[in-house]
């Protein structure tokens, strides 16, 4: 479709209603985007025309539900330029396809001794997962360090890594700060001294053209949920050669292909990572989001998306006492800030009861928190069905809760 604005947000039914008596202004689309009715009716027609389990029954409707549940991950395959749909592997969402990366990797790669660089304005969930495998094989976490207006100063790799580094991780968009990171810059580096990278896409998949045959990354991580989909999917993607030497996250159905007591041998890719029932209405559901974003077309959304931050920007910039954290020019639609002498959380709160839906708090980053020496921050984040004049009432809001302070 063209970019028509209106009929896009006609497509989004949770966002004609009022909150307290005000018009709705959804600004909290880093920590969940809302979905468009395509992929809630995709999720209905699951459960009245065809839900059945997938890949094990003989009956119509576990063969309906299965060719759709597998037409969703090629869909992902493509949307990714995936290899072979084989390196999909499909979670429960981005915390779930880090837990598992780390835990299998760690296994097949990682020992005593052996060292993980983890960028400082990483999500707790890209971190947390790489501090508990470390402490299980006795390896070291290394960070790699922002610089205030938050880059990530790569210049600093090569003196982080030695013959003890196994693997780097970061975020190729930061929840926090917006900032995009140069992961395919930091992938050759990784590569030139043997090493693997580990990208955590969640805040990057709604917002870029991700090619992960592009940037030659080793892992890629996102969640369906904050591409307009159902909550309590995501997405691993890996190498082949990497994925096959990784043992089983966990252990079930599906994932194995013969059980003795004498011994188990496991299923082919991408099924040995994915044992028990998964989500199959919402891995369908999933597939109608990507059908819809296709629609509306990346470019388009990028375009909107950087129209409404550098608008949203210069707004908030006029206001005295306003400082923003996260300032380079290559940013996604997430602008962190605080009003010098007021708490985020209060703002936060002023601001719900005129309508206007923020994020308060340490976003799950408290290392960026400690480098700025902050308790937190207000975020506003933007999707394609947000406008100009949503920020402008946000920018009215604003200022009638600062004077109130």
């Amino acid at each position: 479709m063209s970019f028509d604005i209106e009929q896009i947000r006609r497509d989004f039914p949770i966002l004609h209603q009022k909150i307290y008596n005000r018009r709705l202004i959804y600004f909290d689309n880093a920590a969940t985007t809302q979905r468009p009715q395509q992929v809630i009716d995709a999720l209905n027609r699951t459960y009245i025309e065809y839900y059945g389990n997938i890949h094990r029954a003989a009956h119509f409707l576990a063969d309906k539900a299965t060719e759709a549940y597998e037409e969703t991950r090629e869909k992902v395959r493509g949307l990714i330029n995936a290899p072979a749909r084989e390196q999909v592997i499909f979670t429960k969402g981005t915390t779930e396809s880090i837990n598992l990366a780390a835990f299998s990797y760690g296994e097949a790669f990682v020992g005593e001794g052996d060292e993980i660089i983890v960028s400082e304005m990483e999500h707790h969930s890209n971190i947390v997962p790489w501090q508990l495998m470390a402490g299980r094989k006795g390896a070291k976490i290394v960070m790699l360090p922002i610089d205030d207006d938050g880059r990530l100063k790569i210049e600093l790799l090569d003196s982080l890594i030695n013959e003890h580094t196994r693997l780097i991780t970061c975020a190729h968009v930061s929840n926090v700060l917006g900032t995009i990171n140069p992961v395919k810059k930091i992938a050759e580096t990784a590569h030139a001294h043997g090493i693997h990278i580990f990208v955590d896409g969640a805040q990057a998949a709604p917002h870029l053209k991700i090619d992960v045959q592009d940037m030659n990354v080793d892992f890629y991580a996102f969640s369906a949920h904050k591409m307009y989909g159902p909550n309590g999917v995501g997405v691993l993607y890996g190498k082949r050669e990497l994925l096959e030497q990784m043992p089983p996250y966990q252990g079930g159905g599906e994932m194995i292909s013969e059980v003795r007591f004498a011994g188990t041998t496991y299923n082919e890719l991408p099924y040995k990572f994915e044992a028990g029932t998964p989500n199959i209405s919402g891995v369908i559901a999933f597939g109608a989001a990507i059908d819809y974003l296709g629609s509306v077309g990346i470019e388009n959304i990028a375009n909107q998306e950087k129209t409404l931050l550098a608008y949203a920007t210069k707004r908030l910039m006029e206001i005295p006492g306003i400082k923003i954290y996260g300032t380079q020019p290559e940013k996604s639609g997430v602008i962190s800030f605080n009003v010098e002498g007021i708490h985020p959380f209060d703002l936060g709160t002023m601001l719900d009861k005129m309508g206007i839906a923020v994020r308060t708090g340490h976003h799950c980053a408290d290392p960026l928190m400690q480098h700025f020496n902050i308790p937190g921050t207000v975020r506003a984040s933007f999707a394609f069905y947000n406008t100009p004049e949503e920020i402008d009432l946000f920018i009215d809001a604003l200022k009638k809760v600062i004077a109130l302070f």
